[in-house]
Order: C-alpha cells, then sequence, then structure tokens
C-alpha cells in the first residue's frame, strides 16, 4: 500500500469517503483535526523557540525576544516553576520544554480523534 500522506492514520483527500459519514462532515472533521494540529503545533513551536533563544543568550531587550517570550509564558503559565534546578538553561528546558510536548500530544491526539469520529 503506497501512502504518501504525512500523517499516518489521516484520510488523504484523494480517497473515497466511507459509507459511514458524508462527504461534507468528513471534510469538515478534516479540517478541524488540522486547525487543532497547527494551533498545537504553533504553541510548541513557540515554546522551543523560547527555549532555544534563551539558551543561546539572545538579546533580552530585542522586541522579538521579548514577543516570543511573552508568549511562552503564556503558554506555559500551568508549568511555571514545577522544576527548580539550580542550573538556569536546564530549569528553562523543562519549565518549557513540558509544555510543549503536552501541546503536541494532546493536539495531535485530539486531531486523530477526530479524524477517526
Amino acid at each position: 500500500m503506497s501512502n504518501i500522506d504525512p500523517a499516518p492514520g489521516y484520510q488523504t483527500y484523494n480517497q473515497p469517503p466511507g459509507p459511514e459519514r458524508p462527504v461534507r462532515q468528513q471534510a469538515t472533521a478534516r479540517r478541524t483535526a488540522l486547525t487543532v494540529c497547527t494551533i498545537a503545533d504553533i504553541a510548541a513551536g513557540l515554546l522551543g523557540l523560547w527555549i532555544l533563544l534563551f539558551l543561546l543568550d539572545a538579546n533580552q531587550a530585542n522586541v522579538f525576544v521579548e514577543f516570543v517570550r511573552g508568549t511562552a509564558d503564556v503558554l506555559a503559565w500551568w508549568s511555571q516553576d514545577i522544576f527548580t534546578m539550580d542550573t538556569e538553561g536546564l530549569r528553562v528546558v523543562l519549565n518549557y520544554g513540558l509544555p510543549a510536548v503536552m501541546y503536541l500530544l494532546i493536539g495531535h491526539g485530539i486531531a486523530a480523534r477526530l479524524n477517526r469520529a
């Protein structure tokens, strides 16, 4: 079976819909799943970008760096100071990396469920 779909398990657009769901409902579910995946990926990407900027010692006074840090703080509000390490870099990696992984797992899990429903 040849499937060039980037995400296994998702129905490709060129496959005919199954008899259990109408075409319109399947298309809506695919678009919703794609939206959920995109939002989760953007959230995780911003958190990862903040970790990278912090580890590379980016200029904290730069407008872009301030924006990324502020956005990362909003996205990771629930995980702030879960890990209190002596090493600042490790603390940032763990406290911002955990929400990034959680957003990816939950977002892609919801999207997979939407595609199967």
